[in-house]
């Protein structure tokens, strides 16, 4: 799969709460057992884990906003750049920043077992060089 990550825009966990808001569907590429032990909890959602992807990526409409999604954001990152590769429109395709686990650390609703999160309390959105108070987290 060929990594195209400039291409990609990212969002943090509280961006993609509004983009879920206004219909934008959730892209789970983290394996099926990783699924079954902790899952995000929002309507829409799909599941094509990466080892999949470049075989069921046409199950996606390429007509939603789609926020792709894992454990940390690397493979989605990855994913995303072969759907904007794939013709998928770069302004509709976005990568979750840092993932699931995040996702968790900043309380979003999720079904399962959190156990496997590992340090919920540490780190912000924005622990890349400041900016902690723009809101995106």
């Amino acid at each position: 799969m060929e990594q195209v990550q400039s291409l990609v825009n990212e969002i943090c966990p509280t961006s993609t709460q509004v983009w879920v808001k206004r219909g934008a569907i959730l892209v789970d590429v983290r394996e099926q057992n990783e699924v079954e032990q902790l899952a995000f909890d929002v309507p829409s959602i799909v599941n094509i884990p990466l080892s999949e992807f470049e075989i069921r990526y046409k199950e996606l409409a390429m007509d939603k906003e789609l926020v792709i999604v894992c454990r940390s954001g690397s493979r989605s990152l990855r994913a995303a750049g072969f759907l904007i590769n794939q013709g998928f429109d770069p302004a509709k395709v976005v990568n979750m920043k840092h993932g699931i686990i995040r996702w968790v650390q900043r309380g979003f609703p999720t079904k399962g077992d959190l156990s496997g999160i590992v340090d919920m309390n540490t780190g912000g959105c924005c622990d890349h060089g400041g900016n902690k108070g723009s809101g995106c987290c």
